[in-house]
């Protein structure tokens, strides 16, 4: 039990931090603050009522995880590659011993603050967690963590003022949803292995039919390698001249990303296949060791050509068409995913429909798909998930 001196003590300790110290304005730690201060069944209930709405109750796990989000000087200086200084290391230490003893706190260690209370007060957790221990291993693994913004959310996207912003609900897609085109997925999967080992790796255009998988595949490498330490960025096509800044902003972040450019394709005058095509020559300020960028494009060659593009003399048209060309062929990679045929769409349509529990016969499954694919004008494994959430739905 603590008494009201070493409360105060407590209290004290939480109004010095100074690597963690934005850690103070969140609700809880503020509620927490004020009644170890100042012992009150209001300021307690304030307390229990703020932890609840944060996670249900668990103050320990509370505590964690605010540290664990926290962008603080000493995680961005490791997450730059630099040693901090020794007086800073000590000031960590000090820090996590303090919010250590505050995550043990529990609801009796409190209330004994307040004898003989006229009304039952509200309980809560405490306790269960090793913070020194789980958040130095983190620091020792921030390749595979990262820090603040960066350690929860997997997906991101540039908002309307070019800001990293994170996906509240990201798509779930895994590798295990994804049927046929393993080959395709493997040279993608090879090559994000390379990044994340820091070997040299590509960036990747990927090509093909609409509904193929194109944008399912790099999002669920982006799920599937989350805990080794890569993050997605979703960038508009007409976001592509703030490229140059976000890799500026994580030039010093240890994690990888994928920029991914989904659906892209350009009119030959749009001012924004200059910026994209500079970004991928290489510029000084584009280089990035821990960036590659990802597109895909229902086009061969991204750049929508007109027949009026092919007129003019023999030496004006060639340039034209190399310069129609030159965007794609900066890619190191191209990767093609083709259309289904009969055989592989029906395969995808069994596997999808296994997945999802479909009691089915065989053969009427099979005929109903291939109807479904006819009456839209082909086949597509988007068009097979689409048939399957169909019969879904109307089970």
């Amino acid at each position: 039990m603590m008494d009201a001196k070493e409360l105060k003590n407590l209290a004290a300790g939480l109004q010095a931090l100074a690597v963690f110290r934005p850690l103070l304005a969140d609700p809880v730690l503020a509620a927490l603050t004020e009644y170890l201060g100042s012992p009150a069944p209001g300021r307690y209930a304030a307390f229990v009522a703020a932890l609840y709405e944060a996670n249900g109750g668990g103050l320990g796990r509370h505590i964690l995880r605010l540290c664990e989000d926290s962008a603080n000087v000493y995680v961005r200086t490791v997450g730059a590659g630099q040693t901090p200084p020794e007086h800073m290391a000590a000031a960590l230490a000090a820090e996590l011993d303090c919010l250590q003893r505050v995550a043990d706190l529990g609801p009796d260690a409190l209330l004994a603050a307040l004898p003989g209370s006229p009304v039952p007060l509200p309980r809560y957790e405490a306790g269960g967690t090793d913070l020194p221990g789980s958040y130095m291993h983190r620091v020792q693994n921030i390749h595979r963590y990262g820090y603040g913004v960066w350690a929860a959310n997997r997906m991101f996207y540039l908002d309307e003022a070019g800001r990293i912003t994170p996906v509240s609900h990201p798509d779930a897609t895994s590798l295990d949803d994804l049927v046929d085109y393993e080959a395709q997925r493997a040279i993608i999967l090879r090559n994000t292995r390379a990044l994340l080992e820091g070997k040299p790796a590509a960036n990747i255009l990927l090509t093909g039919d609409a509904g193929t998988g194109k944008s399912s595949a790099v999002k669920a490498i982006g799920n599937a390698l989350f805990s080794e330490g890569l993050r997605v960025i979703e960038v508009r096509k007409d976001q592509l001249r703030a490229i140059p800044h976000v890799l500026d902003e994580l030039a010093a972040n240890p994690l990888k990303f994928v920029l991914f450019i989904d659906d892209l394709s350009f009119l030959k005058d749009d001012d924004n296949y200059s910026a994209l095509k500079a970004v991928l020559e290489g510029s000084v300020t584009a280089k990035s060791n821990n960036v590659v960028i990802y597109a895909t494009s229902n086009r061969r060659h991204i750049i929508k050509e007109k027949f009026s593009d092919r007129e003019g003399d023999e030496v004006h048209r060639n340039d034209t068409m190399q310069e129609l060309v030159s965007l794609s062929e900066r890619f190191g990679i191209h990767i093609t995913f083709s259309k289904p045929d009969k055989a592989t769409f029906l395969h995808i349509v069994r596997h999808l429909a296994a997945a999802g529990g479909v009691q089915l016969p065989a053969d009427e499954l099979e005929r109903r798909a291939e109807r479904y694919a006819l009456e839209r004008g082909g086949r597509s494994a988007r068009l097979a998930r689409q048939f399957v959430d169909g019969l879904l739905a109307g089970m």
